[in-house]
């Protein structure tokens, strides 16, 4: 055995030791249940008597107790969605009755899915029925991620009156649509989910066992060339999709957003204002492509109730453990240690405690409501805000030759002076690829931190860096650019990248966001554009990282991120619909009149 095999085995060993010991802490601290009764496909029968079917795991000991529900599109029955977010069989045995349902329309469940449409009535009855177990206490409480956590807050909606305390984790914002951010379509994230996640339970629906079985064959093979099918326009003809009659409704419906925007119809925060008191624990990832709508909850519900806590990870969607990308954030890092005190299921037993249980049962909660991890330093943090209150909020503008996309421009406090531009040609045939990111693609590829130096080395990426640092600076919280720019084109796309750049000049992504010019104001398009010179305010949600002395600040700038968001073929038009594209002579500016400049939130 090698020496770096031997390293790596016995690091192995002490890690699985570490999580066996933790383990066994959880275990003496257990309630005195020792066996647990499971239930398959009991039926819920809904107010226009659609039945849902759920697995329950419960306590085999007498007594009533409280309901832990989560309800899903993704099948009840798959141990890594049924067990994947937290143990059941553990929840069971620190006395919760646990339910795990198959949405509308999906796998055992009765009726026509329609996404997220459906889960406001739906969630209401399933609550209340929940409730009404025999061995229910009648006190409710929803967990879960992603689609999942989609449910908890469109059930919140309707107000049940036993849903007491909820757990949403890495998911979107009712107020918000899923897949859009200013005006672009997260494209790999939306094709993924349509042809990973939705179609083979929707297809085995409407087709026969034999035509269910050659779809299968070619859906298959259509996800194995996944990335070949994100290139192709325009989206809306997708023949991965479209070839199969059966799934052309609701493709068309999915991909123009309709179910989101008919889910929420008068999509007003005051007018929710009553539901935001319940209380919520919002988890998130600072690469996680739900982080923004995420941290959006947590500080519209904050608003209204203090019964609200936040976790953010250096996690990406999904994705809870020790490494992502091509960075390590160490053993505590995970989702199986926590800060070395709890793990996801411990987590959620204990917010949950404190909610459902008897008085005399509660674990009072004297902990900060926000805890976060601070990337560079590797250390978890307790916070008593977010964002943070004592956020110093410093402006770095940008400087170069005018060469910037050739070599390094700087980044520093000085404002500039009388400065060339920089330019650079967009070109929508050969956009700048995903590295890394928020990223939600086929079987979690391409998320987290990367390097960035391929990607800086093409002429169509513009780089600012500055100095290097000759003392830590810790930035923390939501980042933003902004960005005088014009164009040539009708319309075209801005993109930001925060990047922490290492002594060795390894490069690796924090944040980032886009932009589409017409959009540069909200959500409303606006006229297209006339060469004219525009401010735009590009948002980087949000990050935790302390840049170490010898280590530098970098900011990137381009017109693509490409399949995480559609290209913008700089026509006035957009590859949803067309398939025409042209080049785009891109010019940013950075002088007294125009500084183009990031802010960053320093601790």
């Amino acid at each position: 055995m090698t020496e770096s095999a031997q390293t790596l085995f016995v690091s192995t060993l002490l890690i699985k030791r570490m999580e066996n010991f933790i383990l066994f802490e959880r275990k003496v601290n257990m309630s005195d249940i020792n066996q647990v009764i499971v239930d398959r496909e009991v039926p819920c029968k809904l107010r226009d008597g659609v039945i849902l079917y759920a697995n329950i795991y419960r306590p085999q000991t007498n007594g009533d107790y409280p309901v832990l529900l989560t309800r899903l599109p993704y099948n009840k029955n798959l141990p890594s969605f049924s067990h994947r977010w937290i143990d059941p069989i553990r929840a069971a045995m620190e006395g919760y009755i646990v339910i795990i349902q198959d949405v509308r329309g999906r796998f055992a469940s009765e009726g026509e899915f329609e996404p997220f449409v459906q889960e406001v009535k739906d969630g209401y009855d399933t609550v209340e029925w929940a409730a009404s177990l025999p061995y229910s206490n009648g006190k409710v409480g929803m967990f879960g991620l992603s689609y999942y956590a989609f449910t908890q807050l469109y059930a919140m909606v309707e107000q049940p009156p036993a849903l007491k305390a909820i757990f949403p984790a890495m998911t979107g914002n009712i107020f918000k649509d899923a897949f859009e951010e200013n005006g672009t379509l997260s494209l790999a994230a939306a094709e993924t989910w349509m042809l990973d996640s939705l179609v083979p339970d929707y297809l085995r629906r409407k087709l026969s066992p034999e035509d269910f079985a050659k779809a299968m064959e070619e859906i298959a093979n259509d996800l194995n060339q996944i990335e070949k099918w994100h290139t192709f326009t325009p989206i809306k003809e997708l023949p991965a999709v479209m070839k199969h009659p059966a799934l052309q409704d609701i493709y068309q419906k999915y991909i123009h957003q309709e179910y989101n925007k008919k889910a929420i119809e008068h999509r007003d925060v005051k007018r929710y204002s009553d539901l935001m008191d319940i209380p919520a624990y919002h988890l998130a990832g600072w690469y996680d492509n739900f982080l923004n709508q995420t941290l959006l909850n947590y500080e519209q519900m904050q608003a209204y109730s203090q019964n609200q806590k936040l976790i953010i990870g250096p996690w990406g969607h999904g994705m809870t453990g020790t490494d992502l990308g091509e960075r390590s954030f160490g053993v505590n890092s995970s989702g199986d240690s926590i800060d070395g005190k709890d793990d996801l299921t411990s987590l959620h037993i204990n917010w949950f405690n404190q909610w459902m249980k008897e008085e005399n049962e509660v674990r009072i909660d004297d902990e900060d409501p926000v805890k976060i991890f601070v990337m560079g330093i590797n250390q978890w943090r307790s916070e008593k805000s977010w964002p943070l209150q004592r956020a110093t909020y410093i402006t770095f503008y940008f400087h170069s030759d005018g060469q910037a996309n050739l070599k390094s421009g700087s980044l520093n406090t000085t404002l500039p002076g009388d400065e060339q531009k920089d330019q650079f040609i967009h070109d929508p045939m050969s956009p700048v690829p995903t590295n890394g990111g928020g990223t939600l693609f086929y079987n979690g590829r391409n998320a987290g931190p990367r390097d960035q130096r391929k990607i800086e080395e093409r002429e169509d990426v513009v780089v600012y860096t500055s100095e290097e640092l000759e003392q830590e600076v810790e930035v923390t919280g939501s980042a933003k650019v902004i960005l005088w720019a014009s164009t040539d084109a009708p319309d075209t796309d801005f993109t930001a990248k925060l990047i922490d750049v290492f002594p060795d000049g390894t490069a690796y992504n924090l944040a980032d966001g886009i932009i589409r010019a017409t959009y540069r104001s909200g959500k409303r398009e606006q006229e297209s554009l006339n060469g004219e010179i525009i401010r735009y305010e590009i948002d980087l949600c949000a990050t935790s990282n302390v840049f170490l002395p010898g280590h530098s600040i970098r900011i990137e700038i381009a017109s693509s991120d490409f399949p995480r968001y559609d290209v913008n073929p700089n026509t006035g038009k957009t590859t949803l619909e067309s398939e025409e594209m042209r080049k785009a002579t891109q010019s940013l500016f950075h002088q007294k009149e125009y500084p183009s400049h990031v802010i960053l939130p320093i601790v």
